[in-house]
């Protein structure tokens, strides 16, 4: 396992998502909800579209291709027609401002 260094906390309004992109070009799906931080694959598991060019709906992501969505604390499919779960990744705020992700 191993943290990659991501975005500063103070970069991501609340309530949003913001796209970010691995050392290995995964893309990856930040979000910031009410304060808690958050990470999935960025693309959709039913189409070809960037979740983090959709809308925050609560706790759910809505896919901007076919409006299904997802939770976005653990990536599970809420809406068809999404079935398939999202990649997940946890999450730490370091000392440093900095969001970090786990890759496993």
């Amino acid at each position: 396992m191993a943290e990659e260094k991501t975005i500063k906390h103070s970069e991501l309004e609340t309530n949003s998502v913001r796209q970010f992109y691995l050392e290995d070009d995964t893309v990856v799906a930040i979000y910031n909800l009410e304060g808690e931080y958050f990470a999935t694959s960025d693309v959709c598991t039913h189409g070809q579209a960037f979740l983090s060019d959709g809308d925050i709906r609560g706790d759910e992501i809505i896919c901007p291709f076919h409006e299904g969505s997802f939770d976005i604390r653990t990536g599970e499919p809420a809406d068809p027609p999404c079935v398939i779960p999202l990649e997940r990744y946890e999450t730490r705020l370091g000392e440093d401002g900095y969001i970090y992700i786990t890759i496993e």
